[in-house]
């Protein structure tokens, strides 16, 4: 059932704010519709319960602005601007990120949910300048940009979660030049 778009709007956002601010563990549907203005009934009406609120906010009505990969002029720079990218996306969604990180371990029935809904762009925008670097020549034809972007990702989710440290130009620019280009070298340079 749909509702008036303004209370679903209300609910979506009170969702939002109150997984940044105690998690999905801790977070009850009373508590959203308190925040909402709403009643539990009417947020019954349209979602089932909370992780299925959760899945239609994440997958539906929640914005990720994915700028188009970069034109430097080097595959090296737009790497970094690439990266730089990605890490200045989840320091601004970082609430939801590290609400939602635990509920993926915690909540086998919303971590389904997402990883059957959730969209996989590649929001880091790696795969199409890899394509564009390969046409300008300064990609080997053995790197798979689909894995580099894997990787990018990867060292970018290790660093917001596990590490802690900033994500900053610096980090970008190592994590390009000290480990993207060198895995990009050893795969022209593998035999098959």
């Amino acid at each position: 059932m749909r509702l008036d778009p303004r209370r679903e709007r209300a609910i979506l956002d009170a969702t939002m704010e109150l997984l940044s601010e105690v998690g999905f563990d801790r977070m009850s549907v009373d508590q959203i519709a308190k925040r909402a203005s709403a009643s539990k009934a009417t947020i019954y009406r349209r979602w089932p319960g909370k992780e299925a609120l959760v899945v239609d906010l994440v997958c539906n009505h929640l914005e990720i602005d994915v700028a188009p990969p970069p034109d430097t002029g080097s595959m090296r720079g737009d790497l970094v601007a690439v990266v730089a990218g990605f890490c200045r996306t989840l320091e601004q969604k970082h609430g939801l990120v590290f609400a939602l990180v635990p509920a993926l371990l915690t909540a086998p029935g919303l971590a389904a949910a997402l990883r059957a809904n959730v969209p996989r762009p590649d929001i880091t925008g790696t795969v199409p300048l890899l394509d564009r670097a390969r046409e300008r020549g300064e990609l080997p034809g053995g790197a798979d940009p689909d894995e580099i972007r894997k990787v990018t990702e990867a060292l970018v989710w290790h660093r917001l979660l596990i590490t802690g440290e900033p994500l900053d130009g610096a980090f970008a620019e190592e994590t390009v030049d000290r480990v993207l280009l060198p895995l990009i070298h050893a795969w022209s340079t593998a035999t098959p």
